[in-house]
C-alpha cells in the first residue's frame, strides 16, 4: 500500500521554491491553495518521476506537469502567465494524475 514518504530538507525547499514560483508566475494571492507533488508515473514513456503542480483560482482548479523531479524544476519550466485560463480543469474533467 502507497504511503508518505519522509523526504529530505532539500526535498521540502524545492516544493517550497515551485510552490513560491507559482504563486508569483499566476500573480496568485497569499490565500490560493497551492499543491506542488513529486509523483512516480507507471505510464510506458513517461519519466519515472514527474512533478504535478495544481492550484485553485477564480473557484476552479488548473493544473499542470513538469516532466522531471521536483528538485530539478526551475522556473523557466512553468507555463507563461498568458496560459492560466488554458491550466483549468474543465467541469466534469477527470484524471488519474492530479
Amino acid at each position: 500500500m502507497p504511503g508518505f514518504i519522509n523526504r529530505s530538507a532539500e526535498h521540502s525547499a524545492a516544493i517550497g521554491r515551485v510552490r513560491e514560483w507559482t504563486r508569483e508566475r499566476f500573480a496568485l494571492g497569499e490565500d490560493v491553495a497551492i499543491v506542488v507533488a513529486e509523483v512516480a508515473c507507471a505510464v510506458p514513456g513517461c519519466p519515472p518521476l514527474e512533478t504535478v503542480i495544481a492550484f485553485w483560482s477564480e473557484e476552479r482548479r488548473h493544473h499542470t506537469k513538469v516532466f522531471k523531479p521536483v528538485a530539478e524544476v526551475a522556473e523557466d519550466d512553468l507555463p507563461p502567465r498568458w496560459m492560466k485560463g488554458a491550466l483549468a480543469v474543465p467541469d466534469g474533467f477527470e484524471c488519474d494524475c492530479c
